[in-house]
């Protein structure tokens, strides 16, 4: 990717009073500032290592750069891969999450509540479904090309793949590959299947 999202940014870019990200997110209901001790920390927290590529990174220029590629917000991408990461049998450690984001995520500084933590879940959920459909949509109304399509696909799985090495997620070329040749297999598959079944419309009220 060619902007790189842990450049430094002004101090300018954060409100002096409140310690909190002027480019914070409209409804986020933090719960305040964090002032846990080290020793009130739990261990799987303190080993947790997800973001600490970018640490030092100030929410809005994580934000920004989320928001220039993707539906998603900062709070809602970090919150999301902190509910699949603190998933156990009986449900997510919602709680531990608020009590404990500033130490999970660098450039989260406030602590959230357990509903919080949900609402921003809850969004992201909503985007990624309404991107889904969106996209497929574009795939199959015949507005694309295959070659168009094939793009769109590379420059979506270049900016999903950015944020997995991110968060310390390791993919190698094969895999990387091999994920590509996949999707590119789907994406040609539903494409064609559109054109049928569209021309089987055409053809059915063409015989009405």
């Amino acid at each position: 990717m060619d902007d790189d999202i842990d450049s430094d940014v002004d101090d300018n870019d954060v409100d002096g009073n409140t310690g909190r990200s002027s480019g914070q997110d409209e409804g986020d209901e933090s719960s305040g500032e964090h002032s846990a001790s080290t020793s009130d920390v739990p261990d799987d927290v303190r080993q947790y290592d997800r973001f600490k590529k970018i640490d030092g990174t100030r929410y809005e220029r994580a934000n920004q750069f989320l928001r220039d590629r993707t539906y998603i917000t900062a709070r809602e991408w970090a919150l999301a891969r902190l509910c699949a990461d603190f998933r156990t049998e009986t449900g997510v450690e919602m709680t531990k999450i608020g009590n404990n984001l500033p130490d999970l995520v660098p450039f989260m500084e406030d602590t959230y509540s357990p509903q919080a933590v949900n609402q921003a879940r809850a969004a992201f959920e909503e985007k990624i479904r309404t991107a889904g459909a969106t996209f497929l949509y574009g795939a199959m109304c015949d507005f694309f090309t295959a070659e168009e399509l094939d793009d769109i696909m590379y420059e979506s799985t270049e900016v999903a793949k950015f944020l997995l090495e991110i968060e310390g997620v390791d993919i190698s070329v094969e895999t990387e590959l091999e994920a590509e040749e996949r999707v590119s297999n789907v994406m040609r598959e539903v494409r064609k299947a559109s054109a049928e079944l569209r021309e089987e419309e055409l053809e059915e009220q063409n015989d009405s």
